[in-house]
């Protein structure tokens, strides 16, 4: 973080309350909430618990005249609130603070609510699409789709609100689209996707081209690593083609199209012959060597270990039950903001958790966190 305000960012987003009822500045709110996740609250009741806690901190931020608001105004707010206006507010924050590299991976994965479905209004669970940069650890952006296979649509509107020129876009399967690719050229930017059965055109030249001993061939472009512990060994291969004859025709329904890669991982337990490989396909609109294709495939997943996982583990995302009209979705993207500030904080090297635990109980170190979204 370099500094730059996001509670300028949020200024813009309008407030949907008839103004002769407000009581509680919707920016007072915001900051409450977002200040309250980072201390660790998970639900309303503790966000004003938080407030009262530390009401006479607060006001150095903020009115907050006629105190802290409840937890049933704090969830009315967030429920009314325009969730499209609010990520659109942090996207352009993030523009602003965070300055892609060239070559950047920047990965795009989805994942989903577990606890925000409702049955009983058949509310299907809540499943966000959030871009991460895999170098920084930060979250970019994030949209939000209704269900998995709408990711497809998701994505060219998160794609929208990035600033990714010059950078390495990787996302699954799923988005292996040809109007995904095309988007992220048209946004000057490169990409990496995974090929699996949802294109078995592509699928079926891979394996008909592919043989494991091509990773030992001396001719070939291809590179390796190799870990152990725990009992195990886990070699990965990779291989770079730039001959795009073996997809014939199909070559010329991917724009820009430049590499197709092979990534395998082969895993052996306790010295016994290798049982466990995968292996998985990719076409890039970059020129990639062997190496870089692997690094890049393996950076992709840090979404899943850097982004997803502490979402869960530190800030319990998946027992969240918030859920109602729009509060849902804000409150994933205030976890994003939250989670942003908290990985910017490096003086304090310990696990999310921890780091909420302080700033729950150590207003100096709180603040320290705030200026890294450019609160003073």
């Amino acid at each position: 973080m370099n500094g730059l305000g996001l509670l300028q960012h949020l200024s813009i987003i309008s407030d949907p309350r008839q103004q002769w009822k407000v009581e509680h500045k919707l920016s007072d709110i915001l900051f409450l909430t977002i200040v309250a996740v980072i201390g660790g609250a998970e639900g309303w009741e503790e966000i004003e618990d938080f407030g009262v806690d530390h009401l006479d901190w607060l006001r150095q931020y903020g009115d907050f005249e006629n105190g802290v608001p409840v937890h049933d105004t704090i969830a009315r707010v967030m429920g009314m609130l325009s969730a499209t206006q609010l990520q659109k507010s942090f996207a352009t924050w993030m523009k602003e603070c965070h300055e892609a590299t060239a070559g950047e991976v920047i990965a795009i994965d989805g994942k989903t609510l577990r606890r925000s479905y409702d049955k009983g209004r058949r509310q299907g669970a809540i499943h966000m699409v959030s871009a991460f940069s895999a170098a920084n650890q930060v979250v970019l952006g994030q949209v939000k789709t209704d269900a998995k296979s709408n990711e497809i649509t998701a994505i060219p509107e998160l794609l929208e609100l990035l600033s990714i020129r010059g950078c390495l876009v990787t996302i699954d399967a799923m988005g292996c689209q040809r109007a995904i690719a095309q988007k992220v050229i048209n946004k000057g930017a490169d990409y990496l996707l995974a090929v699996k059965g949802n294109q078995p055109k592509l699928e079926e030249a891979f394996n008909n081209y592919f043989r494991m001993e091509m990773f030992q061939h001396p001719d070939s472009d291809s590179y390796s690593t190799q870990e152990s512990g725990h009992g195990r060994k886990e070699t990965r291969l990779s291989l770079a083609v730039d001959d795009l004859s073996i997809l014939s025709d199909l070559v010329f329904e991917w724009p820009e199209l430049k590499t197709l890669g092979i990534v395998a991982a082969v895993r052996e337990v306790g010295g016994e012959p290798a049982k466990d490989i995968k292996v998985r396909y990719y076409i890039s609109s970059a020129k990639l060597s062997a190496k870089e294709l692997l690094e890049a495939s393996r950076s992709h997943w840090s979404i899943e270990s850097q982004l997803h996982w502490q979402l869960d583990v530190g800030m319990r995302e998946d027992d969240c039950r918030i859920r109602r009209e729009q509060a849902g979705e804000n409150m994933a993207t205030i976890r994003h903001i939250a989670f942003n500030a908290l990985k910017g904080e490096t003086s304090f090297k310990a696990g999310m958790k921890r780091k909420q635990k302080r700033a729950s109980r150590n207003n100096a170190y709180l603040s320290q966190v705030l200026a890294g979204l450019g609160v003073s």
